[in-house]
């Protein structure tokens, strides 16, 4: 299996990922193309032209990431896909373009899981982190502690019982006026902000556990908003959005520290992961490091290209499942709904 070159397919959203991971070389080419202006307009993703969209952009980002890695479909000997969870026409299109791919090129396909894409991530840095660890999986659709023994062997610690944090990011920006997509321009107004004007609570960290809920966040920012932007225009009311985004900015990643050191210390593990897009965040990334520090451990992310969907994580998930034998047949299936405690050790 050290031949072993594994292109990587992701469409589980709206972001249309493609790589070519080689187990002998590593990481050797991935193109990303995101749909973000098609679905500004709407304030958020329409299924329906996300699945357009991936049809569109697929073949042509597929022979593009050949290209770049100076290779032909002959130079392939597996194929990985994104079967879920996400949005089901999305990943109808990916998982039909692939498997279509494996089939003519007489390789085997096999279905990747889209957050242990994510949680694996970190593995395609110059230093990657070794079993066991704890991950923080935060993003659009999913907060999650787990902790990893080895590929397939997760153990749920702690999830949201609401709102995912991004999810929390991106409604409270749309309620703030501040655009689409919201969690990273509420980042970058929250940089402006006055830390010291408001301080918001944080969620579920005085009882025990490892839970979240960032719902009543979402809620506590909208009433800051409504009663303290009475009268206020222009330079005024910006500056108001920018002291709610700070305060909202930390209290999310506050929880978030809170619940990884809890985390830590209740499993003995050293070692912490984060991947996500949420993982992406300075001030998320400043207060962990200081954190792990404090516990004597380290914390590894993903580059910032691979906090977000992208196909190369998929690859090199993929290759993980290839290598130990692992295929699927000529059928295939969308799971939108696909929990990461049914993974199996390969």
């Amino acid at each position: 299996m050290n031949q072993l070159n594994v292109l990587g397919i992701e469409t589980s959203c709206d972001e249309t990922g493609v790589a070519i991971y080689s187990a002998e070389r590593g990481l050797l080419a991935h193109q990303l193309y995101s749909q973000v202006e098609l679905h500004a307009e709407y304030g958020g993703v329409v299924p329906e032209l996300a699945s357009r969209d991936h049809v569109r952009k697929l073949v042509p980002l597929i022979r593009a990431t050949l290209e770049q890695a100076k290779m032909t479909g002959t130079d392939i000997q597996g194929i990985a896909y994104t079967a879920g969870p996400g949005l089901a026409g999305a990943l109808l299109s990916g998982a039909a373009v692939a498997r279509s791919l494996a089939w003519t090129w007489q390789v085997p396909a096999v279905e990747v899981h889209h957050m242990e894409g994510h949680l694996l991530a970190p593995m395609l840095e110059e230093n990657p982190p070794e079993f066991p660890f704890v991950a923080l999986l935060v993003s659009g659709g999913h907060t999650m502690l787990v902790k990893v023994e080895g590929i397939g062997r997760y153990r749920l610690l702690g999830e949201s019982l609401d709102d995912a944090a991004g999810e929390a990011f991106d409604k409270t920006a749309k309620m703030l006026g501040l655009g689409y997509p919201g969690g990273p321009v509420l980042a970058e107004r929250a940089q402006q902000g006055d830390p010291e004007r408001f301080r918001f609570p944080r969620p579920m960290t005085d009882r025990p556990g490892l839970d979240f809920s960032f719902s009543g966040l979402k809620t506590y920012a909208l009433t800051t908003m409504q009663k303290e932007s009475v009268g206020l225009q222009g330079d005024r009311l910006e500056t108001l959005k920018n002291d709610i985004a700070r305060a909202f900015e930390d209290a999310v990643v506050d929880t978030l520290v809170i619940k990884c050191r809890r985390a830590v210390r209740e499993s003995g593990v050293k070692t912490l992961v984060l991947a996500g897009g949420v993982a992406a965040n300075q001030r998320l990334r400043d207060k962990m490091n200081r954190m792990m520090a404090e516990e004597n451990g380290n914390a590894f992310y993903p580059r910032l290209d691979f906090c977000t969907d992208n196909g190369a994580m998929i690859a090199y998930a993929g290759w993980q499942r290839l290598k130990a034998g692992e295929s699927i047949g000529l059928a295939f299936q969308a799971r939108p709904r696909w929990s990461l405690m049914e993974l199996q050790a390969p």
